[in-house]
């Protein structure tokens, strides 16, 4: 979630945030005036505990002085006594008030956190505004075939996949419903090949390897950011109280929780390869035919935790790695600055590119690199030993693809040869062991 102290130091800031985003931005005064009632609820019940803790104390001597004065017969005994009872009735009162006031401050306090929960992360002076369709395009690389001049029409990713004998979306479906497939023969190799070339070059550049878990908890999935308010786009194992997971992201933001980790030789990074899982709910008629928008593809995600004031470097580090991977399969490509609408809740910021799809004349999303400052970590409790001396702080997390099944779109449409054939970029051809990938058929 986002910081409360900036919301009560620079209300404006965010509330410029939800507006660019498209959301409400009188939530920035519900959250004021809904920490104003905890910090007051929090005030009494911490002003009245410390009262019954001084009266149980009186009553605890109270009572001791009773006792001594009716062992010895002393005549003030039934006085003392009188005080005693006093004592013990008014900490029952106050131990009941306190109790009350507690539920108070708890709800107060539940309250908060919910009203918080639903503000997106606070984006980056420059992010544009809008949603979907308002990005910003920063960069184009590479110039897209003339296959007209070729001489031949381009086939598309699927047609080409079936004459290789690389992809099988009928057997795919017979067995997992829509939007299932079968990568077959090299089909499978090529998706490993651009998977290993991603988890060679993430190693080479200092990340950890990192085979992640699937499957997590809800409170990492909430803390991650990933069901707040698009909860029907994942997949639920209600028996287990568990997640499917969309990306690897989940559990390398995950992976430190709850810890205080050393940043003092730079910022941790972390490569994780796994499956991943969407519903696509809403999806329905898009992207119908192929493997652009499936139930479970893989995927190399690099994972970066760094102190806030180095996160938009860091963001633009995550950046030039995946440009160095795009530009080992050779495909023409786009950087582009996502909208604060379409940003997501965590993402302070984004870049997606976008490599081009030549049957479909136009570029379509391969790798996205989000900032999430801090608020994943500090959803998840992850700090770091304030490099000040004055206790810890909430760290900064980063994301950013390196290579998905996606890849095999634009590998298989971009190098396709008049005869059916694929030519191999020179980078996957270590990983892959082939040149070309000829037609089965």
């Amino acid at each position: 979630m986002i910081d409360i102290k900036l919301l009560r130091d620079d209300p404006d800031r965010v509330r410029a945030s939800q507006l660019a985003r498209g959301e409400d931005p009188g939530i920035v005064d519900a959250i004021l005036a809904a920490d104003e009632r905890r910090r007051s609820s929090l005030g009494e019940f911490e002003s009245l505990r410390a009262e019954q803790k001084a009266v149980s104390k009186d009553v605890g001597a109270a009572m001791a002085a009773f006792q001594r004065a009716r062992r010895a017969g002393a005549p003030d005994a039934d006085h003392l006594e009188e005080t005693a009872h006093t004592a013990r009735t008014r900490a029952a009162r106050l131990s009941e008030e306190v109790k009350a006031l507690e539920s108070v401050a708890d709800a107060a306090e539940a309250e908060l956190t919910g009203l918080l929960r639903r503000v997106g992360n606070v984006i980056i002076d420059g992010v544009p505004s809008g949603g979907e369709d308002d990005y910003v395009v920063l960069e184009t690389i590479g110039t897209p075939r003339d296959f007209a001049a070729e001489g031949f029409e381009p086939l598309d990713h699927l047609a080409l996949g079936e004459r290789l004998g690389a992809i099988d979306m009928e057997r795919g479906a017979k067995v997992g419903g829509a939007r299932f497939y079968y990568l077959t023969g090299v089909g499978a190799l090529l998706e490993l090949a651009l998977l290993n070339l991603a988890m060679a070059q993430a190693t080479g550049a200092g990340f950890t390897p990192m085979i992640t878990p699937t499957m997590a908890r809800p409170e990492i999935m909430l803390g991650a950011g990933f069901i707040d308010a698009h909860a029907e786009e994942v997949y639920r194992l209600e028996a287990d109280d568990l997640y499917l997971t969309g990306t690897s992201e989940v559990a390398l933001a995950g992976y430190h929780a709850d810890e205080i980790i050393d940043l003092s030789a730079g910022p941790r990074r972390y490569a994780g390869w796994s499956a991943c899982y969407r519903r696509e709910a809403g999806s329905h008629g898009k992207d119908t035919r192929g493997i652009i928008r499936v139930h479970q593809f893989h995927k190399v995600e690099m994972f970066s935790y760094c102190r806030p004031e180095e996160a938009e470097a860091e963001h633009q580090r995550l950046l030039d790695w995946e440009r160095e991977m795009l530009a080992k399969i050779e495909v023409p490509y786009r950087i582009i600055d996502i909208a604060a609408g379409d940003l997501g809740g965590p993402a302070a910021r984004k870049f997606d590119c976008e490599a081009w799809v030549p049957t479909q004349g136009k570029y379509r999303e391969v790798t996205s690199t989000s900032n999430c400052t801090t608020f994943q970590a500090r959803r998840l409790n992850t700090r770091e030993r304030d490099p000040n001396g004055s206790g810890t702080r909430t760290v900064a997390t980063l994301n950013g693809t390196l290579a998905t099944t996606r890849w095999i779109v634009a590998v298989l449409e971009n190098h396709q040869q008049p005869d059916g054939s694929v030519v191999v970029p020179d980078a996957l051809r270590p990983f892959l062991g082939l040149d070309v990938l000829k037609p089965i058929a």
